[in-house]
């Protein structure tokens, strides 16, 4: 099936609130980490999101070029043609923009979708993050509400962040953050709701300790009790409606009964970057050691040509992220969900 379009995202996200499950949400960087993703939602038969960091952008983009909305376009159009082959629904969303790269990065690809639909194609993303998480709450809040406003004209959602993320993503370090930086407070969740309800359809990344990174258990003191207390006087104030579509940044190494308990309070998007990461590069890194000679052409020898053809150890790469986010799908129970 085609990328889903905005109406069928909306229904993935309503799916996943109704049935306290979530989406993995998959940083990709390449056609071989797409293709690992829409492996692993197929197989699973779970709906899922793909989404591109600015990082990634670049990337994907090449050395010479080094522009993240160009990698960012090149990456969504070509998952908009792999994933016409599988039977399950994509979204395609972009992570973390700060306020310093909304003009590079957010509004060229808004204008990017605005374009392709002025032109009867179907919107190139179908949500957004904006991260003004390093803003005053107002400030923050103005900046959102004026890009949600864009975003709603053409059936984008954009996800928001109050509460800081800590830890280092994609060149972006909060590890020097304050620990009371890193959970967001019941006030703050009514005001993202009050300044933000009515001007179209959000997504927000409410931080409970959440940490970018790797961590053994026990590292970083996750507070899923947060989500819940800022629902509950979301949902007190303002009625049932009002339950937030919540967004679990930095959950590497979280033990899965936290996962689990996030379910419950409204989490219906999970990102998944460090495990699938790691889950690529492990076994490259073993074929690469398993067949040192042959890669290396160690001492004047002439080396193994199937060893050292790419193709030869990105296929173990392709294989080990599906596996790693086929585990994603079952611990946030979307396995076997698919609206499609």
């Amino acid at each position: 099936m085609p990328i889903a379009t905005p109406e069928q995202y909306g229904r993935m996200l309503d799916a996943a609130q109704a049935g306290d499950y979530a989406y993995p949400a998959i940083n990709v960087t390449s056609l071989t980490t797409i293709n690992a993703a829409l492996k692993a939602f197929a197989d699973n038969k779970s709906d899922g999101i793909i989404q591109v960091s600015t990082g990634g952008g670049q990337f994907a983009s090449g050395l010479s070029v080094n522009d993240a909305a160009k990698g960012a376009i090149v990456l969504a159009e070509a998952a908009h043609r792999l994933a016409a082959e599988y039977d399950i629904f994509v979204g395609l969303h972009t992570d973390h923009c700060q306020p310093g790269k909304v003009d590079g990065f957010l509004r060229p690809l808004i204008a990017e979708t605005a374009r392709r639909r002025e032109a009867g194609l179907p919107n190139l993303f179908q949500s957004h993050m904006l991260d003004a998480s390093e803003l005053p709450l107002k400030e923050n809040l103005e900046l959102s509400l004026e890009l949600l406003k864009l975003c709603a004209g053409n059936e984008i959602i954009l996800e928001v962040e109050a509460g800081v993320v800590g830890g280092e993503e994609d060149g972006v370090d909060h590890s020097d953050q304050p620990a009371e930086k890193l959970y967001t407070t019941t006030e703050d969740m009514l005001e993202v709701y009050e300044t933000l309800n009515g001007h179209g359809r959000f997504l927000f990344a409410a931080t409970f300790g959440n940490v970018h990174g790797s961590y053994k258990p026990g590292a970083v003191k996750l507070r899923p009790d947060i989500l819940k207390l800022g629902q509950d006087a979301v949902i007190a104030k303002h009625g049932k409606e009002a339950e937030f579509d919540l967004v679990f940044h930095g959950g590497s190494g979280t033990p899965l009964e936290e996962i689990r308990e996030t379910l419950a309070y409204g989490v219906v998007k999970m990102n998944i970057d460090t495990d699938t990461q790691y889950a690529f590069t492990r076994p490259i890194v073993d074929h690469i050691m398993t067949n040192y000679a042959g890669v290396l052409k160690i001492d004047g020898e002439i080396g193994v040509k199937k060893a050292y053809d790419p193709r030869s150890y990105l296929k173990k790469g392709e294989a080990g992220v599906a596996e790693r986010l086929g585990q994603a799908c079952e611990e946030l129970r979307s396995t076997g969900k698919t609206i499609a």
